[in-house]
């Protein structure tokens, strides 16, 4: 009579995934060297300074990410965690990248792949927690 039991049609959650043009895939993986170089020059000349080598890691696993090389997303966005706790861009980007592996690991029956995923979700967990807990 007023529809509260009645099941509503809710539209299809799709994910658009936005190809990159070859300019933008070029800048970004420009972008990384540059990254790359900086990273080295301030690990062999002043390895103290962590938040610098934090961000520059995090940027370093977007443009990955973008260029969906996901591997080497993953652990250039660990990376970053390791120098500095933060849960900004690059936390989210590596927890939805972790889930993602997850789910692939699902669908190739890979019991082992979902466990190691689910840990280092869990572990994301953590991080979210004692960087609400400590800011």
């Amino acid at each position: 009579m007023f529809g509260f039991l009645k099941k509503k049609n809710k539209p299809e959650k799709t994910e658009e995934k936005v190809e990159l043009s070859m300019e933008e895939k070029e800048r970004l993986t420009n972008e990384n060297h540059e990254l790359m170089a900086t990273i080295q020059e301030i690990e062999q000349t002043d390895p103290i300074e962590e938040k610098e080598l934090a961000s520059l890691y995090e940027k370093l696993g977007l443009n990955y990410a973008q260029l969906e090389q996901i591997d080497a997303a993953i652990e250039s966005l660990e990376k970053s965690l390791d120098y500095k706790l933060s849960i900004g861009d690059g936390y989210k980007n590596l927890m939805s990248l972790y889930n993602a592996k997850r789910a692939e690991s699902a669908r190739n029956g890979d019991d082992a792949g979902i466990d190691k995923y689910m840990g280092k979700m869990d572990d994301m967990r953590q991080i979210a927690k004692k960087v609400t807990i400590s800011g």
